[in-house]
């Protein structure tokens, strides 16, 4: 249970430190010119978008939010995502696009696991898919009404 639940707290700032490390991986490993401009223009922000969007679908599920833990099988997902992550930061020549390529699928992969997750949980009810968006079912405050009598008053008759 530790580990999902560290795997919880990891998230957010794996959304900052990963992009850093790509940065950081250029710099230390001497990519090249053009790979800088790859590095700053699309790797960083698909790296930090895509963090944030597994993130928010993860932290939106019920079991999540009620465990402060994240499921194994994120777990196994996130693993291999930021493996991959990581190891494209290193810009091995002759392994990068190949790591590249790993990369791009796990992120994908791991976007429709979470969806399926996702969509398991609220598959349910209606219920209970309220208490995940935290709605609750508003009751009326107004006493029942009883039916009244009423009565109708004609002043006169037109046909008389």
């Amino acid at each position: 249970m530790w580990l999902r639940r560290a795997f919880f707290r990891w998230l957010l700032p794996a959304a900052f430190v990963l992009p850093l490390w790509l940065l950081v991986g250029w710099g230390v490993f001497q990519a090249g010119g053009w790979a800088f401009v790859w590095v700053l223009f699309i790797a960083i922000p698909s790296v930090l978008v895509g963090q944030l969007l597994l993130t928010l679908l993860t932290r939106s599920r019920p079991s999540v939010r009620a465990e402060r833990a994240v499921s194994w099988w994120d777990v196994l997902g996130f693993t291999i995502w930021h493996a991959l992550t990581i190891a494209v930061g290193f810009f091995i020549d002759g392994a990068f696009g190949w790591l590249l390529t790993c990369a791009i699928l796990a992120a994908i992969g791991l976007f429709w696991l979470q969806l399926w997750q996702l969509w398991n949980e609220a598959r349910g009810s209606g219920a209970r898919i309220r208490e995940t968006i935290t709605w609750s079912r508003v009751e009326s405050a107004a006493p029942p009404t009883t039916a009244h009598d009423v009565i109708v008053i004609r002043e006169r008759d037109e046909r008389e």
